[in-house]
C-alpha cells in the first residue's frame, strides 16, 4: 500500500476521533475501526493460504496492542524515535507533533491512569515494573479474549447483522446508537474481506479470493472460508485474541468437506498448517503474541466429540510440521478420552515439541466450578487463555491487569514497610523483624501486607473495566460473547455475562521457602538472629556464608516434605483469599490469582533483594508451582506430591513447567506414561512439557547458528531458545532436567 504522506493512517484515524470525539462511545469506535481497515492489511505472500496479515500503526484502537493499551493507543516512544531518525517536513512534523500532543491525554492508558482516587495512586505510584522496584503494579490491557467463533460460522456476516436489525427495532436510544455501531463493523468487516479478495485476485491467489467473497455474502460452508473468516474476524478484534474449543467449531466443517469430497485429509492438513503460519501475522508481530492465541482441543462439553477428535490429530499433526512457538495448542485430557489423541500428543512433546500442554479435565472442571461458582455445564466451557489464567468461553472475561510480587511483599514486612533497594517506603509500616515476638506476628504483618496492595488491585481492576467501557464498546468483542447482544449493552458496560479479573502472583515458591527458613532459624532454632539475618540480607550475604548456607538447609517446597508443603500452601490461600474477597468490596463477578509465571519471575527478580531462602539479590524468582531451582531433590515423584497438595479450587490457573530429557520419552516412555497418570489422578491440573537434551542447551549458547529449532517451555509461553536473553536462558538451563 502506498501511502500518500508519513503516517497517513494515524492521522486518518486521530482525524476520525477528532469528528466524533463528542459522539456516542460506540459510534466514535465504529468510525475509528473504518479508518483502521483496511487500511493496516499487508499485503499476501506468495505462500499464504489465508489473507489477514496485519501490521498495527503507531496510532489506532486495540485491547491490547504491544504498546500495552486499553483501548485507544499511540506509541509515543516510536512516534518520536521515527521522526528524529527520519527528519520530516516542516508541516509533516508539525502534525507529528499536533498528534502526539492529542494522545498523550486521549489515550485510553492515560485516562485510567488519570482516574485513579489518591489513595490508590498511592498504592500503585509506577506502571514501570520491569524498570522499578514494587509490590504490585498495574497493567493496561484487555486481554484473553476467547470469541463465540462457532456463532461467528453458522451466522456468517449477513446472519450477524440480520441478529443486530432485530434487536435494533425495539431499542433505547443508547442501546440503538450500539447496536448501529456493531452493523458499522459488520460494514468494515465485509468491506475488508471484499477489499482482501481484490487484493488476492491481482495476486493469483484464486481460492482465497473466493472464500474471501463467499463469506461476505453468506455463512462459510467449507473448512477453507471457516477458517478465512475465523482469521479475519479475529484481525479486527484484537491481534491477541485466542481461538477457545477450535475442534469443536471447526471439526463439523472438517468432517463435512471429507463426506462431501471437497477436500482430502491432506489437503485440509496443509490448510490448517497454513494458518498456523499466518495465525501470529509472524515475524512483525510474533514478539507481540507469544504470550496468547491459544487453541483448545479435547475436554468435555464438545459437540459432536468424534468430528472434534479428527480435528484434533489434524491440529496436533499441523503443530509437528510447523514447530512454532505459537499457537499455544491445550490438550484438556479427560478419562474416557479419545487414546488415539493423547498418544499423539506424548508423541508429539517427546520429539521436542513444547506443545500441546497438558489439562486434566477431571480436576479442572470441579475446581472452576468453585473457583467460579458456576455449575458443571458452564465450567466444562473453561478454557485457558494467554499464560494460563482460565475464563469460561465467550462468557467471562478475567483480564489480568495487576501483577504481585510476594516477595518482595515479605521484603518490606521484614524492614516496616521499606524497600531495601531504593529505602523508599511502600507499603504498610507496622514494625520490622525484631519487632515481631512471634512467627504469627511476622505472618500477620506480612497478611496485612498482601492484603492491602491486593485491596489496591481489585480497585484498579474494577475502575480500569469503568473507565475502558466509558471510552469504547469492544464491538468486535461485543458481538461474539454472551448476553451483550440481548442486553443491549457493551462488553465492559453491562453486556458481559461475567467480568472479572486475575491477579499474577510472583515468586510463591520463593515467599514460602523464606517464610519456612525464618521459622525454623530464627524462631524455632533461635541460631539466626532477626538482626543478623536482617545484615545478611542488606549485604547479599557478603561475609554472611554460614547464615545462607543455613537458609539453604531450611526445608524446600518440592520434596514432599510437610513443613515446606504446608507453608507453601498456607501462602497460595492467604493470597487466593485476600483476591477472592474483591468480589464484596468491588463490582467484579469474581477476583481470582493466576499463578502463570511468564518470563516476569526473572524481570522481577532483578528488582527483589536477597531473600530468606536462600536466594541471592537480583536472582529469578520461583516459577508457578515448581519448586527453587536445584532445590527438588527426592525426584520427580516428590515434586509433583508437593504440587498437588496446592488446592486448585481457589485460584484461576496455575503452571507447572517440567523438563524431561529426551531418553525419558524414548527408552523409558511406560514409565513416564505412568507417573502423569499417577500425578493426574493425584490432582494435578496441569503439565508444561519441555523435552531437551542439557548438552543441547548449552550448545545452542556457543553455537546458536546450529540451534534455530529448539524450542524451550519459559513459563506461560515457548520461545526459540537462541531468541531468550542470557539470564533467561542460564534459568532454564538450571532448571531440574529429569532423566
Amino acid at each position: 500500500m502506498n501511502e500518500p504522506h508519513p503516517f497517513s493512517v494515524e492521522h486518518a484515524f486521530t482525524e476520525a476521533y477528532r469528528r466524533h470525539q463528542h459522539t456516542h462511545p460506540a459510534l466514535r469506535e465504529a468510525y475509528c475501526l473504518q479508518a483502521q481497515f483496511p487500511a493496516i492489511f499487508l499485503p499476501i505472500r506468495k505462500d499464504d493460504r489465508f489473507a489477514g496479515r496485519i501490521a498495527y500503526k503507531h496510532i489506532g484502537f486495540s485491547p491490547q496492542p504491544h504498546t500495552g493499551g486499553v483501548g485507544y493507543y499511540c506509541d509515543h516512544a516510536a512516534l518520536r524515535a521515527i521522526i528524529e531518525a527520519h527528519p520530516l517536513s516542516a508541516s509533516d512534523h508539525r502534525a507529528v507533533e499536533a498528534m502526539l500532543d492529542f494522545w498523550r491525554t486521549e489515550e485510553t492508558r492515560a485516562k485510567v491512569r488519570a482516574a485513579m482516587p489518591p489513595t490508590l495512586a498511592e498504592a500503585l505510584p509506577s506502571d514501570a515494573w520491569t524498570e522499578e522496584p514494587g509490590v504490585v503494579f498495574p497493567l493496561y490491557r484487555m486481554a484473553g479474549a476467547n470469541l463465540d467463533y462457532d456463532r461467528l460460522l453458522h451466522r456468517g456476516i449477513p446472519g450477524l447483522r440480520a441478529d443486530v436489525t432485530a434487536v435494533r427495532a425495539a431499542a433505547t436510544p443508547d442501546s440503538a446508537a450500539f447496536y448501529d455501531a456493531l452493523l458499522i463493523a459488520l460494514n468494515t468487516l465485509e468491506r475488508s474481506a471484499l477489499y482482501l479478495a481484490e487484493q488476492a485476485d491481482k495476486g493469483g491467489f484464486a481460492r482465497i479470493a473466493a472464500s474471501l467473497r463467499a463469506i461476505a455474502v453468506y455463512a462459510p460452508e467449507t473448512l477453507h472460508q471457516a477458517i478465512q473468516l475465523v482469521y479475519l474476524y479475529t484481525m479486527h478484534a484484537t491481534l491477541q485474541c485466542n481461538f477457545g474449543r477450535m475442534d469443536m467449531y471447526l471439526g463439523d466443517f472438517l468432517q463435512h468437506d471429507l463426506e462431501t469430497g471437497r477436500t482430502t485429509r491432506e489437503e485440509a492438513l496443509d490448510d490448517l498448517i497454513g494458518f498456523w503460519r499466518i495465525m501470529p501475522s509472524f515475524e512483525a508481530n510474533l514478539e507481540r503474541v507469544k504470550f496468547d492465541l491459544r487453541v483448545i482441543i479435547g475436554g468435555r462439553g464438545r459437540r459432536n466429540p468424534e468430528n472434534a477428535d479428527a480435528f484434533a490429530l489434524l491440529a496436533l499433526e499441523a503443530s509437528d510440521r510447523v514447530r512454532g512457538i505459537v499457537p499455544q495448542l491445550s490438550l484438556r485430557c479427560y478419562t474416557g478420552m479419545n487414546p488415539d489423541v493423547y498418544t499423539r500428543a506424548l508423541d508429539l512433546i517427546g520429539s521436542g515439541a513444547t506443545f500441546p500442554i497438558l489439562y486434566n479435565d477431571d480436576v479442572n472442571i470441579p475446581a472452576v466450578m468453585r473457583a467460579f461458582d458456576i455449575d458443571e455445564a458452564a465450567a466444562e466451557q473453561y478454557v485457558p487463555f494467554g499464560c494460563g489464567e482460565y475464563v469460561i468461553d465467550h462468557r467471562s472475561f478475567g483480564t489480568p491487569n495487576a501483577i504481585i510480587n510476594l516477595p518482595k511483599g515479605l521484603e518490606i514486612t521484614l524492614r516496616g514497610g521499606v524497600d531495601s533497594i531504593t529505602g523508599a517506603r511502600m507499603g504498610l509500616s507496622g514494625g520490622s523483624l525484631p519487632d515481631f515476638s512471634t512467627f504469627d506476628d511476622l505472618l500477620a504483618a506480612y497478611q496485612r501486607q498482601v492484603e492491602y496492595f491486593t485491596d489496591a488491585a481489585g480497585e484498579f481492576q474494577a475502575l480500569e473495566y469503568r473507565v475502558a467501557g466509558q471510552e469504547a464498546a469492544f464491538l468486535y468483542f461485543s458481538l461474539l460473547y454472551d448476553d451483550c447482544l440481548e442486553r443491549g449493552m457493551p462488553m465492559f458496560s453491562g453486556g458481559v455475562r461475567h467480568l472479572g479479573g486475575t491477579y499474577e502472583t510472583y515468586g510463591n515458591i520463593t515467599a514460602a521457602d523464606s517464610l519456612t527458613a525464618i521459622r525454623r532459624w530464627v524462631y524455632e532454632e533461635r541460631t539466626i538472629a532477626p538482626e543478623m539475618l536482617l545484615t545478611a540480607l542488606d549485604a547479599d550475604f557478603e561475609g554472611y556464608a554460614q547464615v545462607r548456607e543455613q537458609l539453604l538447609n531450611a526445608p524446600k517446597f518440592g520434596n514432599d516434605d510437610e513443613t515446606a508443603d504446608a507453608m507453601a500452601v498456607w501462602v497460595l490461600e492467604q493470597v487466593c483469599g485476600v483476591t477472592r474477597a474483591q468480589r464484596e468490596k468491588t463490582a467484579l463477578d469474581s477476583f481470582l490469582v493466576v499463578v502463570i509465571n511468564n518470563s516476569a519471575h526473572i524481570l522481577l527478580g532483578k528488582l527483589t533483594a536477597a531473600s530468606a531462602d536462600g536466594r541471592r539479590a537480583g536472582e529469578p524468582l520461583t516459577n508457578g508451582h515448581t519448586a527453587t531451582n536445584g532445590m527438588e531433590k527426592n525426584g520427580v515423584t516428590a515434586l509433583l506430591n508437593s504440587m498437588v497438595k496446592l488446592d486448585p479450587t481457589i485460584h484461576a490457573g496455575a503452571t507447572h513447567n517440567l523438563k524431561f530429557a529426551r531418553s525419558v520419552f524414548t527408552q523409558h516412555r511406560p514409565a513416564l506414561e505412568a507417573l502423569l497418570q499417577t500425578y493426574f489422578s493425584c490432582g494435578g491440573t496441569q503439565a508444561m512439557i519441555t523435552t531437551v537434551n542439557r548438552d543441547d542447551l548449552i550448545a545452542a549458547i556457543e553455537h546458536p547458528e546450529h540451534y534455530a529449532h529448539l524450542i524451550v517451555r519459559v513459563g506461560g509461553f515457548s520461545a526459540r531458545f537462541i531468541d531468550l536473553p542470557p539470564e533467561t536462558q542460564r534459568e532454564i538451563i538450571q532448571r531440574m532436567l529429569w532423566e
